[in-house]
């Protein structure tokens, strides 16, 4: 019997010691990740019963998941427009039969965003510095920036929107006021993160020789972070055009107010509609947006 040499015995032991620990946390991962999931299932109701009556009158229990699904597909189904080949221009005109208001609408929406975008950069922009660990003044500071931001992003939009419309009355301004605080809120944190990743050196330097703290920011960090701040920023801008789509709902402008009409009146073709308008924005924004971001950060997208 051959006996190993004492450094790979060794090597042997502590291989198998630290491959059973990495067995057992990841047993341990396991269960508790599986409990975690019942756990949410359960309290989300994926687990609840209903009585289903079947087609041939049968009354029968199952899950109340499984039971909504075809009414799901009966939803869906109600929404698509009656189209035959040999009339499709005048159905398409009968599906669309509002498409001057709904372009005004849409137009709306994507200001309301545009404006909200703005808002956002501009709040975002002045507040990542001081939320950053490394360009922060002092930790009060930090600490105020850091919590501010915590909160307009913790609020959702629709929230926002409600108590702007008490505020400022049904209409745009609560919408461009609702989106752009929550966006400054998201912004500042990506914005921030950006920060606390750039190289400190230009910034030690700029220091070194006298500089302010606005000198230090404005030439050491700010060339550094703008390609990520226009990326993050274009991001945002695809993400408040889909938000300020539903904000509409509670009287904040833009296509939602379509949108909730139209499922109050069960107008179920007039929401495919809808939805399709605003689905083909969202892909014209996002090549546009994905193009621009290329462009901004050298990439081709050919794979480079």
């Amino acid at each position: 019997m051959t006996t190993l040499p004492p450094a790979i015995a060794q090597f042997e032991t502590d291989y198998a010691a630290v491959r059973k620990s990495a067995m057992r946390v990841n047993l341990v991962s396991t269960v508790l990740f599986a409990f975690c999931f019942f756990a949410a299932a359960s309290i989300g109701g994926f687990f609840d019963m209903t009585d289903v009556t079947l087609s041939n009158g049968d009354r029968v229990s199952m899950w109340k998941i499984w039971a909504g699904l075809p009414r799901l597909g009966e939803y869906l189904y109600k929404t698509l427009p009656v189209l035959h080949l040999e009339t499709l221009g005048s159905d398409l005109a009968n599906w669309f039969w509002r498409w001057k208001v709904w372009l005004q609408l849409l137009l709306e929406t994507i200001l309301i965003a545009y404006l909200a975008t703005l808002l956002g950069v501009a709040g975002a922009f002045l507040l990542s510095f001081p939320a950053s660990r490394n360009l922060s003044p002092n930790t009060f500071v930090l600490n105020l920036t850091r919590r501010y931001l915590e909160i307009v992003r913790t609020v959702p939009e629709l929230v926002w929107a409600l108590i702007f419309v008490f505020c400022f009355g049904v209409g745009p301004l609560a919408g461009v006021l609702a989106i752009g605080l929550h966006a400054t809120g998201a912004l500042g944190k990506l914005y921030s993160e950006a920060n606390e990743n750039a190289d400190m050196r230009p910034v030690e330097g700029i220091k070194a020789s006298g500089g302010s703290w606005f000198d230090q920011i404005r030439y050491g960090i700010v060339p550094q972070v703008v390609p990520n701040i226009i990326s993050y920023t274009l991001l945002r801008f695809e993400i408040n055009v889909r938000a300020s789509s539903i904000i509409g709902f509670v009287g904040a402008g833009g296509l939602g107010q379509e949108i909730r009409v139209a499922m109050s009146l069960q107008e179920y073709t007039d929401l495919s509609a809808l939805f399709l308008i605003i689905f083909v924005t969202v892909i014209i924004m996002d090549t546009v947006s994905e193009n621009v971001r290329h462009r901004i950060i050298g990439l081709t997208g050919k794979g480079v």
